[in-house]
């Protein structure tokens, strides 16, 4: 699903990236701008926390193959970003939008904004249902205009609305309550803890109104979730990449560890960890009424780029001492199995 944002705004503008850009130069400017701009650098900054959730809503569609194919495809269309809008014939004359016809149809000045469906465009049945049209017709008795008034409309559902926000990931994981302007109207909705990105929340009821009876129309809310440069989500649990040195690994440590409430746990290495095992913290995850998940460590060990004379005397000490080891000794039987 695409909203009007994507026509509006320039994602590859917001990261500082051209059109063509890899992926890997998506993912670098996102995170240089992160650390920038994000909110615990920048207490109280609200320009910050802004441009913090812009930079992350842009790299959450740039980031991923399927969105930024169908963001480009969108902004291509509308000629960078240009709305539809009405000529200098007005609403219906030459010129005249998508957004124009519709706004007369409904008797206003303004726009009429529209997000499309999930087969690039709203769906004819809906905008139907809206006037109480598209449905069934059943014969009943008595006369009519041309003896067509004898059909009555038979009870239509009203058509769904769509509607989309976009959280910072501190804010999906721990829950919101967001204001939203959807057709006219301030809605306030809670969006849940643990919500993932791109899910959808329905809010039944909350569409347009039903025809001849029919039941109202349901709310379908889009979350984007910004990503965050250390956590990621995996279900209730939170995952994090835990770089430790080869001397931690080898011999074993305690180190501190941040979780996302900002606080520190003290989480032990133990001796002889390889580089990929998975610590637990129990209980340091996402909390829901489900239950509170746990927070997954991936050691990471890290390679010292630079290494002073005494440190190589060191390491070649150790190579010295465990000549006889080989990690690979079996490798070439076990991959001819």
């Amino acid at each position: 699903m695409a909203s009007q944002d994507w026509f509006d705004k320039d994602f590859y503008q917001v990261l500082g990236v051209p059109k063509d850009a890899d992926a890997a130069a998506i993912k670098k400017s996102y995170r240089k701008l992160a650390r920038t701009y994000h909110p615990d650098q920048n207490p109280g900054d609200k320009a910050a926390e802004a441009k913090f959730k812009e930079v992350g809503e842009a790299y959450a569609v740039l980031s991923d193959p399927k969105k930024r194919e169908e963001y480009d495809a969108i902004r291509a269309m509308a000629g960078g970003g240009a709305r539809f809008s009405a000529g200098p014939g007005g609403p219906g004359g030459p010129g005249g939008g998508f957004e124009d016809v519709f706004s007369g149809m409904f008797g206003g000045g303004g726009n009429v904004r529209f997000e499309t469906g999930g087969d690039g465009g709203p769906d004819i049945d809906d905008i139907l249902k809206m006037f109480g049209g598209g449905g069934t017709r059943t014969r009943r008795s008595g006369g009519g205009f041309g003896g067509f008034g004898g059909f009555a409309p038979s009870p239509q559902s009203g058509a769904d609305l769509h509607a989309a926000t976009t959280l910072g990931f501190r804010q999906a994981a721990t829950g919101e309550t967001v204001t939203l302007q959807v057709d006219g109207r301030s809605i306030n909705v809670r969006i849940p803890a643990g919500v993932k990105n791109g899910q959808k929340i329905k809010l039944r009821g909350k569409g347009h109104p039903g025809s001849n009876g029919g039941p109202a129309g349901d709310m379908i809310i889009t979350v984007r979730v910004t990503p965050h440069p250390v956590f990621e989500m995996d279900g209730n649990n939170l995952r994090m990449e835990l770089p430790v040195t080869y001397a931690e690994a080898a011999l074993g440590a305690t180190v501190e560890v941040p979780t996302l409430d900002g606080s520190t746990v003290r989480v032990r290495v133990p001796a002889g960890t390889p580089s990929g095992r998975v610590l637990r913290v129990k209980g340091r995850g996402i909390e829901t009424k489900k239950g509170k998940g746990d927070l997954l460590l991936t050691v990471a060990i890290q390679v010292p780029h630079h290494l002073s004379d005494e440190a190589k005397d060191a390491i070649e000490a150790l190579k010295a001492a465990t000549a006889g080891d080989n990690p690979r000794a079996d490798l070439a039987a076990r991959a001819r199995q």
